[in-house]
């Protein structure tokens, strides 16, 4: 007689595989709505992968949302990647993450070359000037939105001071600010009265060798064939893939003050220009790395370098966020259960609301004034060059968003539509 027993009901079924298809539609739509910033993005992301399709559970999507936080680079991003390694293993990571990147990225692009060859144009440059004013307004909000989250006690508004004062007093730079914070929290961190020890998985090998050597393949080729601007934009692109933590908002002014002042390869006024227009696009804001890419090529060697540069910035921007999801992936149940990474995540999120408070000023004074100059103490305008027009427009922008509730994208065209006219007078 067989002693074969039945199946346990209780126990669930593991899921089928999703078929790519679905996985390609899905993520296609995601990344053709992602405007917005990470706050939409993450919220698009919750309705299409939680509410609408149970392909993530709400404690799944909420401890890999916190994962992806800790990690440097576009969160939003990251968590697309997550979702779809979860689905289909490191083939649907690289298809969710992708298809994340790929529409802003073209679109990113066409920007730029029709920047490099119509940017000159005062018309056009009234129409950014509107851009800018929107985009503080943007920046505004999203530091409201960010406070709100990471300033829960007395510690973490203690934290955004000292970062505040650290960036913009003291001139610290940014990755030892985010490093100090996180061993802050790490260190100050409650331990948990019975602490979780899940199983550790195997170490993914091959995803993360993959992704290693695509990253180094072009910076070792272009230190063979001493393509010296070539190679020095991938290694800062590089380093700044490392140190991105808190999202774009947060490295902004790092990687401001090292294209515009440090390496020349950006005037300030394309640098804003280039965060206005990526702020119109689908995808990650870090995506205005590429925009970058292609105005500082176009100076050194025409359109040629411009789509060379363009390419190279994208992969050494977005090539490491794979990494860091394949790497660390398998071991979300296992990370976020620990007290030390939690308080580590905690005090990240605390001090770059610090740093957004002074990408915020530092954006402003430049939008409102056409002279602002670096002293020990920060930024200081100088007052009888005030735009008054530029405030007009920030006012109006203002009231488009925070008054009347209308969206980001929405604001964004008005206010150009308003920065062109002003242009025309």
């Amino acid at each position: 007689m067989s002693s074969t027993s039945a199946p346990d009901p209780a126990t669930p079924k593991p899921k089928p595989a999703l078929p790519l298809g679905d996985l390609i539609r899905v993520f296609g739509r995601i990344g053709l709505l992602s405007f917005g910033g990470p706050a939409a993005q993450i919220s698009l992301m919750h309705r299409e992968l939680v509410e609408i399709r149970d392909w993530l559970s709400e404690t799944q999507f909420l401890s890999a949302l916190s994962f992806a936080m800790l990690l440097p680079g576009p969160e939003a991003m990251q968590l697309a990647t997550y979702a779809g390694w979860k689905q289909r293993g490191t083939l649907g990571g690289v298809i969710a993450g992708g298809l994340f990147v790929l529409p802003g990225a073209v679109v990113i692009l066409t920007l730029a070359l029709c920047y490099i060859h119509f940017g000159d144009l005062a018309p056009i440059h009234a129409v950014f000037r509107g851009v800018q004013a929107a985009v503080v307004v943007i920046v505004i909000l999203a530091l409201r939105n960010i406070a709100a989250r990471a300033l829960t006690g007395p510690g973490a508004y203690g934290l955004a001071a000292l970062a505040f004062v650290a960036l913009s007093s003291l001139h610290l730079p940014f990755p030892l600010v985010i490093i100090a914070a996180a061993l802050w929290g790490a260190f100050t961190a409650a331990a948990p009265d019975t602490p979780a020890r899940p199983a550790l998985p195997r170490f993914p090998f091959r995803p993360v060798m993959a992704c290693l050597a695509l990253w180094a393949a072009p910076l070792i080729w272009l230190a063979m064939t001493g393509q010296d601007f070539l190679l020095d934009l991938a290694l800062f692109f590089s380093k700044l893939a490392v140190v991105t933590f808190g999202g774009a908002y947060a490295v902004l002014a790092y990687m401001t003050q090292a294209v515009v002042s440090d390496h020349g390869w950006l005037s300030l006024p394309q640098m804003i220009d280039a965060l206005g227009l990526a702020e119109t696009t689908p995808g990650p804001l870090i995506l205005v790395t590429q925009f970058v890419g292609t105005l500082a090529g176009h100076g050194q060697g025409g359109i040629t370098m411009a789509l060379a540069a363009a390419g190279l910035t994208l992969w050494v921007t977005f090539i490491p966020c794979f990494l860091w999801i394949f790497a660390g992936a398998p071991y979300v149940d296992h990370l976020t259960h620990q007290p030390r990474l939690r308080g580590a995540l905690q005090a990240i999120t605390a001090a770059v609301t610090g740093v957004i408070l002074n990408l915020s000023l530092w954006f402003a004074l430049h939008v409102l004034f056409d002279r602002v100059d670096q002293t020990r103490f920060g930024p200081l305008p100088d007052w009888g060059s005030f735009d008054s027009t530029a405030a007009g427009l920030m006012l109006g922008a203002g009231l488009l968003m925070i008054g009347l509730k209308r969206g980001m994208l929405m604001t964004l065209l008005l206010c150009a539509l308003a920065g062109g006219l002003t242009g025309s007078f």
